[in-house]
């Protein structure tokens, strides 16, 4: 497991400008509202901050940080669950649009296992062997989640486009 040590401000900054773009697309597909994909990015580096681990790679270091994104997208769905929002006055400003492309709309509808499987695996590029100790699964379970997360964006997909 990782170990503690101290990371001083450059290695720190380093890593927030190498992951921080990945990161929050992750989350951005996850949550589907851009604030809390940048809150949930910005506690994943906090936490980097707080637990200071040593990583034996870099491979090791990504998977960690998508690890606690996907973690803290959780942690936010689970609030939002809790605690829902009201609606607030229609006559305020449309938030913009957290996507533009309607292959990202429809993945953002998909349930969030099979939504992060797909992200991790065509947006992130990982491969299935990869992808499952991140998620904690086995690499059959990716490859059913990969499978089932297919059919159901194609059918949102053709259904929001048939429309």
């Amino acid at each position: 497991m990782a170990k503690s040590s101290a990371r001083p401000a450059d290695e720190i900054e380093e890593t927030v400008n190498r992951y921080a773009d990945t990161l929050y697309r992750i989350c951005l597909t996850q949550l589907r509202n851009p604030a809390d994909a940048e809150d949930a990015v910005q506690t994943v580096f906090l936490k980097l901050l707080q637990k200071r681990p040593a990583f034996e790679s870099e491979a090791h270091e990504k998977a960690w940080l998508i690890r606690v994104a996907v973690n803290a997208c959780r942690d936010v769905q689970r609030q939002k669950t809790r605690h829902p929002e009201t609606e607030l006055d229609e006559t305020l400003p449309a938030e913009a649009q957290a996507t533009g492309s309607p292959v990202l709309e429809a993945l953002g509808q998909v349930p969030e296992p099979f939504r992060i499987v797909l992200t991790l695996y065509y947006v992130e590029g990982y491969s299935v062997a990869e992808i499952a100790p991140i998620i904690g699964k086995t690499k059959s379970a990716v490859k059913m989640r990969l499978q089932k997360g297919r059919r159901l964006l194609e059918e949102i997909y053709r259904r929001e486009n048939m429309e």
